[in-house]
């Protein structure tokens, strides 16, 4: 006998084994499906609720299927909302003026950056100068 197939994952707490007295001692106790308890007055056990535990057998039965109604479809799945800011299509179904917008907004960027361009190749570098420091101003002094 292995211990780890008894009691899976070496837990004793799983590992039970029961002798024949003690199954003796529990119908005893609790007594059983034909008699009642010996130990406690008027106790019985509880009867099973289902006769027969095959229940997909029972479900599956004509009896049952004639009277229940058809199976619902399964709901779609919902789909993640996106962010306009981030999403240019998700923009689009929202202002669809959107994309003539940025559009411009492009050609307007391109042709000042050219015309930027443009205008440091045309004008020479300066050098630069420094100005002389103005002579200081007495406190007293009004001019």
């Amino acid at each position: 006998l292995n211990l780890l197939k008894l009691a899976p994952g070496g837990h004793m707490g799983r590992f039970c084994i029961w002798s024949v007295s003690a199954l003796q001692r529990l119908d005893s106790l609790y007594g059983t499906v034909r008699k009642p308890s010996a130990e406690k007055k008027g106790y019985t056990l509880p009867r099973p609720i289902m006769t027969n535990p095959d229940v997909s057998r029972l479900i599956n039965s004509d009896e049952v299927q004639a009277v229940v109604r058809p199976m619902k479809d399964r709901p779609r799945h919902t789909t993640a909302k996106k962010n306009p800011l981030n999403n240019l299509g998700a923009l689009l179904k929202l202002n669809p003026y959107a994309q003539s917008f940025k559009r411009q907004e492009t050609l307007t960027s391109a042709a000042r950056f050219a015309a930027k361009q443009a205008k440091k190749e045309g004008a020479a570098p300066k050098p630069s100068k420094k100005k002389e420091a103005a002579p200081k101003k007495k406190a007293g002094s009004k001019k």
